[in-house]
């Protein structure tokens, strides 16, 4: 396993222990800078119209469309190190 790669894992784990929980903005960037990083362009169907918080993870994912694995990877840990962590 690559260092970048060690890294992306670290901060997936330092995430978690973040003193202050980050707002609904940052989550989701998070949520889809980690699925970009670890599983690619987003996939499967988008969630019912009344599944808010599954719409809004899903779109957010989507945005990222194109980003390669390795960028996505380098903003999350840039993103996660700005909170703190």
């Amino acid at each position: 396993m690559s260092d970048h790669q060690q890294a992306f894992l670290a901060a997936a784990e330092a995430v978690k222990k973040l003193a202050v929980r980050p707002d609904n903005d940052t989550l989701l960037k998070l949520y889809a800078l980690y699925k970009q990083g670890s599983e690619g362009d987003v996939a499967g169907p988008k969630p019912g119209f009344f599944d808010f918080v599954g719409t809004a993870k899903y779109e957010a994912w989507a945005k990222l469309k194109g980003t390669t694995r390795e960028t996505a990877q380098r903003r999350y840990i840039e993103l996660v190190r700005s909170l703190g962590a």
